[in-house]
C-alpha cells in the first residue's frame, strides 16, 4: 500500500479525493499497523511549522516553466521548486564529496 502511494499520481483532485476514499480502510488497517510497529513519527505539518521560511525573487518566464513542470508531474509549483532546490544541493555536495581525496 505505501510502495503504490509513494508513487501514485492524481489527474485532479476529485480523482484524488476518490482514491483517498475507496482506500480508508486500508490506509487506517496500514496507520494502526505503523503505529503499533512505532513507525509513527512527526508529520509534515508539525515539520512544517519548525521549517525556516525564505523569499526569493524568480524571473517569470522561469516560473511559468515551474508551473508547466509541476502540473505535468502533478505537484504545486512551489513544492516542485523545493524539490529542485533540494536535489541540485544533495548533487553537490556529492560532487564536493567525490572531489575530496
Amino acid at each position: 500500500m505505501l510502495e503504490e502511494l509513494k508513487n501514485k499520481t492524481f489527474a485532479n483532485e476529485a480523482e484524488e479525493a476518490a482514491w483517498w476514499e475507496s482506500h480508508e480502510d486500508e490506509l487506517a488497517d496500514e496507520f494502526e499497523k505503523a503505529t503499533a510497529e512505532g513507525r509513527v513519527g512527526i508529520g509534515t505539518v508539525a515539520k512544517r511549522a519548525a521549517l525556516a521560511s525564505t523569499t526569493i525573487r524568480l524571473d517569470p518566464e522561469d516560473i511559468a516553466k515551474a508551473r508547466v513542470q509541476a502540473a505535468e508531474r502533478g505537484l504545486r509549483y512551489q513544492t516542485y521548486l523545493k524539490m529542485i532546490i533540494h536535489e541540485a544541493l544533495r548533487n553537490s555536495e556529492k560532487g564536493r564529496k567525490n572531489a575530496t581525496p
